[in-house]
């Protein structure tokens, strides 16, 4: 089971870490080696834990964080949906994807948007979301990768 409680800046590295695995170990084929190089290079004090002052969760099992998950109100936008890669296949994504849509859904949030990788855009389609044109996603780091823009109502 997971357990998805709040991050505060002392889960910023361990969040890192695992965006990190999980890009590496899920986003072969989809990207370049070079691209996931330089999209994971850095560390969580680079700008990466800013992101614990949004609504940014962790999910964890058995005391270990293994999936992470993020709703950017600015924009309406769910982010940093990534899960370690030994424990992908179980759920949890999906677990923590309904957690950030019920909290946008508690906001009173009509439409959530995400960019969705290129490996993980059946994934979003399963769980409901439209969306198939590629785009490309401009990092904050100034890396440039392709994407394909997705949203989904939540109320009908």
């Amino acid at each position: 089971m997971l357990a998805i409680k709040r991050a505060t800046l002392q889960d910023a590295n361990a969040a890192f870490e695992i965006r990190r695995k999980a890009i590496l170990g899920q986003c072969i084929g989809a990207y370049t080696a070079e691209q996931m190089s330089l999209w994971t290079r850095g560390a969580a004090e680079d700008g990466y834990s800013v992101l614990m002052e949004k609504p940014f969760y962790l999910g964890w099992v058995n005391g270990e964080p293994v999936a992470t998950g993020m709703l950017d109100l600015d924009n309406n936008e769910i982010g940093a949906l990534f899960v370690l890669p030994e424990f992908t296949g179980q759920g949890f994504g999906r677990v923590m994807l309904d957690h950030l849509e019920t909290v946008a859904r508690e906001l009173a949030i009509e439409e959530v948007v995400l960019d969705s990788t290129l490996n993980a855009a059946s994934f979003y389609r399963g769980c409901g979301y439209a969306g198939s044109e590629q785009a490309v996603y401009h990092s904050p780091s100034g890396l440039s990768l392709a994407c394909i823009p997705m949203k989904k109502r939540l109320f009908p």
